[in-house]
């Protein structure tokens, strides 16, 4: 069973920080549940590079894990109770002698451990008891998605405590997913719980969305002289689930008039043949996003080409077209219902005028608030930082790599 030194998942200027930090986790762990802790895990964020709004519609994504992770001080215990103290949250108590969902846990962490342990059960999985104690700093609300890491995490410790560490990267994040689809209440696609247990660079193809093919990708980012900028815009996030909504619901229905549930085969030829017909019946809008969605699978595959064949500037290139896509077609930069409200739009133009024509910068996530996504050349990052936190809020600026690996127990 392979075990991970800090120095194979954090970078050489992060080492001291993260030993305090797992430092700190054991004694947490000790005042807590007046014992000692023996051994520790960690599951990262991710962040979606490619693939922008295509998952619903049995698209490709190409995902990335990142620096950012949530870790776990744990012991063993010998019988069917799971403890978690999670940093700032009240400790959950599960008793997994019953893996079936309980409708008071749902929305809560408590559902995703009884969730991941069903998930084991079922694949004929050992599962029994232990106690952690877990920290996290990948960023809430920032597209992240600290809830997959949670989950991973959890699937880790699992496999390692009681599976000498056999289930894999894919199955762990399979687990993860029903856990939250089927026990937190969530419908939540793949790439979140997929990025944050392979780790380092991969695409989904979610043609057949029961049996997605990933592949992770070989590409040392530490190598390609960038970072890779997080920006927190502060928008306001409330009120936008029609937005995000929306987006589904209209590319369905181009879709539907060609006798299909989901745009994946049909081709951009097809969507030009009709145009007129999809702006008579679906509107400009749903014709524009179809359209999106064709060519950023195009582009999903271009990226991780020139990830594989080591032109990061095609790679960068790449992205920005993807960017300019979701910005002119797929339209999730802003809320229509609010145009005040552009942080977004702010954002992008600020990292345009900063890279001048160098590294790449795109909304992050589902869009129309919350963040942006950035590859700054390391010689720019300083001015970079200064513009975004000047213009947004000291610390608005989170500068991340990308993590080779995924969910992993932790060799101290």
């Amino acid at each position: 069973m392979k075990t991970y030194k800090l120095s194979d998942i954090y970078t050489e200027d992060k080492i001291s920080f993260q030993q305090d930090r797992y430092a700190q986790a054991a004694k947490s762990f000790e005042e807590i549940f007046s014992c000692k802790s023996e051994r520790f895990f960690s599951a990262p964020g991710r962040t979606e590079v490619g693939g922008n709004h295509t998952d619903h519609n049995l698209g490709k994504v190409l995902a990335a894990g990142v620096s950012l992770d949530v870790i776990a001080a744990t012991l063993k215990t010998d019988d069917s109770i799971i403890e978690v103290k999670s940093a700032g949250f009240e400790k959950d108590v599960v008793d997994i002698t019953s893996l079936d969902p309980v409708k008071s846990e749902k929305n809560s962490s408590a559902a995703l451990i009884r969730g991941v342990c069903r998930g084991f059960a079922d694949r004929g999985y050992k599962i029994g008891g232990f106690k952690a104690y877990t920290t996290s700093n990948v960023l809430k609300g920032s597209g992240l998605s600290s809830s997959a890491a949670f989950e991973v995490l959890i699937g880790t410790i699992l496999s390692c405590l009681y599976n000498d560490g056999e289930v894999s990267d894919v199955e762990i994040a399979q687990i993860a997913q029903f856990a939250e689809n089927e026990f937190f209440g969530k419908p939540s696609g793949l790439m979140d719980q997929m990025a944050s247990s392979v780790g380092g660079f991969i695409t989904i193809d979610f043609k057949d969305v029961k049996n997605p093919v990933i592949n992770k990708l070989d590409f040392d980012f530490a190598s390609s002289g960038h970072s890779l900028c997080i920006v927190d815009t502060k928008g306001n996030h409330a009120d936008l689930t029609p937005e995000y909504a929306a987006i589904p619901v209209e590319m369905k229905s181009v879709a539907k008039l060609f006798g299909k549930s989901e745009l994946r085969g049909i081709s951009r030829s097809q969507l030009l043949e009709r145009v007129s017909e999809i702006r008579e019946k679906c509107g400009d809008r749903a014709l524009l996003r179809a359209l999106h969605f064709v060519d950023e699978n195009d582009r999903v595959d271009a990226e991780a080409n020139a990830l594989i064949n080591g032109n990061f500037a095609e790679f960068l290139n790449v992205v920005n077209r993807s960017g300019d896509s979701s910005y002119k077609y797929l339209q999730n930069i802003y809320a229509n219902k609010s145009p005040e409200e552009q942080g977004l739009s702010v954002g992008l133009y600020l990292a345009q005028s900063v890279l001048q024509g160098s590294g790449a910068a795109r909304v992050h996530g589902g869009g129309f608030a919350g963040t942006i996504q950035a590859f700054v050349p390391d010689e720019k990052l300083s001015g970079f930082i200064d513009v975004m936190d000047k213009t947004f809020g000291d610390g608005s600026c989170h500068v991340l790599t990308v993590r080779p690996h995924g969910g992993v127990e932790v060799n101290l």
